[in-house]
């Protein structure tokens, strides 16, 4: 028999297992704490674990849908904005090419130097307003493109963190 001393004697070998079973013989908590069952607050630790990776797959899954979806009205409507951006600067090369074939074929009627000067400031002038009212166009439609591409990128992006927070 092992023997520890203790305030009020021997302690003996029964006791000690007891003690390093967590309690005093009786079924009594050792020392004041209470005998914890580990497999059971391990379990419950796990499900609480997985229960909230659950849930933050759950979050990713729907801002991940929500994200493809602004993606896909961004290309659709960038695509859109782009052919019509491409169209308009056919339409603008179409119309500048008739208007220089133009411009040659009168160059090549004129009679004198002076019908030249004059044909050449009038070209000069149409194509500056010409040219004005071209880069308007192109700059609203580029405008357009960009707003149309951001717009539901930013308005996704702020419905998914208004659904996180």
């Amino acid at each position: 028999m092992i023997s520890l001393e203790k305030d009020d004697g021997a302690v003996s070998e029964s006791e000690v297992k007891a003690g390093l079973n967590g309690t005093n013989g009786f079924g009594m908590p050792l020392y004041g704490f209470p005998k914890i069952a580990l497999p059971g607050v391990i379990g419950e630790l796990a499900e609480q674990g997985v229960a909230r990776a659950q849930q933050g797959c759950e979050k990713i899954k729907v801002a991940s849908e929500g994200m493809t979806e602004a993606l896909r009205e961004t290309y659709s409507s960038n695509a859109r904005s782009a052919t019509d951006y491409g169209l308009k600067v056919f339409e603008i090369g179409n119309a500048n090419t008739a208007s220089a074939i133009d411009f040659f074929a009168h160059l090549l009627g004129s009679k004198s130097v002076t019908d030249v000067v004059t044909l050449t400031v009038e070209q000069a002038r149409k194509s500056f307003d010409t040219t004005s009212v071209q880069n308007k166009e192109l700059w609203g439609l580029a405008e357009k493109l960009a707003t149309e591409t951001g717009e539901p990128i930013k308005k996704h992006f702020a419905k998914v963190l208004h659904q996180a927070s």
